[in-house]
């Protein structure tokens, strides 16, 4: 089973992939981007900011999405396979900046991907008020430093790109315990 844990930084998805882990110790573990060698040199472009239109980020991310899709996801689809960001995240991003139409976005994902998208992706929200605790208690990224109000719109993009790509969500309260969030996932995988 492909699956894929998304949310905005400080979320938690590494701390909950991390306790999957531990569930299904012969699972995968992946990332989007940078998951391939390719994906790494791709990653590096990007946060080097050299590409100056917003059209050719997203087609850099396309890029790595179609290297991870072929060298990572479709040889191991036996597997568990539990990753990092996906193609949810992608649409997500690109939906917030605008340069490309919902349509598109879509389309270009498919041709990436083949369609070949997690069988379910669990969302890890945080309100408001969470996430500024949780960025008050850490050193920001480039992204952090846009502040809480761009997280949240991503948040809220990340919903609208699973209904795009027709994912199933599982969206879980991530201010609740790190155990409790575990069982919520573990319960949707049965």
């Amino acid at each position: 089973m492909y699956i894929a844990i998304e949310g905005i930084d400080t979320a938690g998805k590494s701390t909950q992939i991390a306790e999957l882990k531990r569930h299904f110790s012969h699972a995968l573990i992946t990332k989007e981007p940078g998951a391939t060698e390719l994906g790494k040199d791709i990653r590096s472009l990007v946060l080097a900011a050299k590409a100056k239109s917003k059209k050719a980020e997203f087609l850099l991310f396309l890029a790595d999405r179609a290297e991870h899709v072929e060298e990572v996801i479709r040889p191991n689809l036996e597997k568990m396979i539990i990753s990092d960001r996906s193609a949810v995240s992608g649409v997500a991003y690109a939906l917030v900046q605008e340069a490309i139409t919902p349509q598109e976005l879509v389309e270009l994902n498919h041709f990436a991907t083949d369609r070949l998208y997690p069988r379910k992706v669990f969302l890890l929200e945080l309100t408001p008020q969470e996430l500024q605790f949780r960025l008050s208690q850490k050193e920001l990224d480039g992204i952090e430093l846009r502040g809480a109000d761009y997280l949240l719109k991503i948040q809220k993009a990340l919903i609208e790109a699973a209904k795009l790509l027709e994912i199933e969500l599982v969206r879980i309260d991530a201010t609740r315990s790190i155990q409790e969030i575990t069982q919520e996932i573990l319960k949707h995988l049965d």
